[in-house]
């Protein structure tokens, strides 16, 4: 059986909707329990692939993984004896390259398959292999397998080349037990970081500089259990923005960080829909059509590379013409074809997108496929403004970092069902409805 979101559009959404755990965050503190040597409890846990697949993982290398409830995970690395992973689910995604860092912060050695993840670009895993040999390790890679080896990690300068998220990630989870002082310069900033450091500091490593571009890590030769509140989704909240945005709809989005959401909420307001921010929420009004604006993707506290696609969805259906320069990644425009499919008019140069708005005029329907994680949250989104039925194909993709995305829709009075029909692609899906 295949599984399909089926969207009719042209519905204002209003109301209420709460935003789950960080993806980002989950999926980088899952692995770096593996440096505990008790029992890690972490709530606001989003209930989404890309972080069962991550604990599955674990559990397949020996750590004892459980729900307390629908939120709240505890897991106790301990019964991971060796620093292998291996499996096959290793490929499915790209966060079990932090396995890395917290074996290697464990054992003093890593053995892991190369990850997988959304394929939007090339991502060299240079940066992470240089913070390893920077601490005292010796990396190769061979038929598909990265194995670092070091007899002792020594704390040491670890400049990143380019700023990266991953490898500000792995640099950490292999310094926290290293001899000395580490200091990461040029390090990457995104909320999940900060986040990740929390949780280390709460199992009693000492990392100060966490969301600056120069982190200090003193390594600490043990870490103890702890129980830990992963923070808001950023992504998933910025989605829900232009959810609003993008049908003229009046929607209030509860348990956020709004400082993480300056850059979306000032582009938000530079098109003409309205934001107010509360403590722990942001409320998005849009009853006009929205204007033209440039965008250029960049590291944190930049406009995030992660909301790129949906803003190309928002700016199809604005007045004038748009420009979104991607500035993280070469190759990030595949889902441009899917939006052209309904109606958008968006043209690609290279890392560069020159979007004709339809100053208001519908999309339409037509079957699509989610090529990644956000450019399926970008066709459901323009899907929404349709004339018409949108059958989204890949859906798997969507699922990966979005909570019950068809429940917190529909919630808001979007039209949108997840059906279930044979594996022939001919066969019409209004039968399955």
């Amino acid at each position: 059986m295949l599984e399909k979101f089926v969207v009719r559009g042209r519905n204002r959404l209003r109301g209420e909707v709460n935003i789950s755990g960080a993806k980002n965050a989950a999926v980088a503190i899952i692995p770096a329990t593996i440096l505990s040597d008790g029992v890690c409890t972490i709530e606001n846990i989003p209930n989404i692939n890309d972080v069962t697949l991550i604990a599955r993982i674990l559990k397949e290398m020996g750590a004892d993984v459980s729900m307390v409830d629908k939120t709240t995970m505890k897991i106790d690395s301990n019964g991971i004896s060796s620093p292998v992973a291996t499996c096959e689910s290793v490929k499915r995604i790209r966060a079990s390259s932090y396995l890395l860092g917290a074996l290697l912060g464990k054992f003093h050695k890593a053995k892991v398959l190369s990850p997988g993840g959304c394929n939007f670009g090339v991502r060299p895993i240079d940066q992470h292999l240089k913070a390893f040999s920077s601490l005292g390790a010796k990396c190769k890679v061979e038929s598909g397998v990265i194995d670092i080896k070091a007899e002792k990690l020594i704390g040491s300068s670890v400049y990143m080349d380019t700023v990266s998220v991953g490898a500000t990630i792995n640099a950490l989870l292999a310094s926290v037990k290293a001899e000395g002082t580490t200091v990461i310069e040029n390090a990457a900033k995104e909320p999940h970081i900060v986040d990740l450091a929390n949780f280390l500091n709460s199992m009693g490593a000492d990392i100060m500089g966490a969301g600056t571009d120069s982190i200090k890590i003193k390594g600490v030769k043990k870490l103890g259990g702890t129980t830990y509140s992963i923070i808001p989704d950023q992504i998933e909240a910025g989605t829900y923005m232009v959810a609003s945005a993008i049908t003229s709809g009046d929607v209030l989005i509860k348990n956020v960080i709004p400082k993480h959401l300056e850059s979306i909420t000032a582009k938000l307001e530079e098109i003409g829909a309205e934001v107010t921010v509360f403590s722990e929420a942001v409320r998005v009004k849009a009853s006009n059509v929205l204007k033209k604006c440039t965008i250029k993707t960049m590291a944190h506290p930049g406009f995030p590379t992660d909301m790129q696609p949906q803003f190309a969805s928002l700016l199809s259906v604005s007045d004038g013409t748009s420009i979104i320069t991607e500035g993280v990644w070469e190759n990030r425009f595949k889902y441009v074809e899917e939006l052209n499919k309904m109606g958008a008019n968006i043209s690609v140069e290279g890392k560069v997108a020159v979007i004709e708005g339809t100053a208001g005029k519908s999309l339409i329907g037509a079957p699509v496929k989610a090529i990644d994680l956000r450019a399926g949250a970008a066709l459901i989104l323009a899907a929404l403004t349709c004339e018409g039925k949108t059958t989204i194909d890949n859906i798997e993709q969507i699922e990966r970092g979005y909570e019950d995305i068809v429940f917190k829709l529909s919630s808001l009075g979007g039209d949108i069902k997840k059906v279930f029909v044979p594996g022939d692609e001919s066969l019409d899906l209004e039968l399955a409805l």
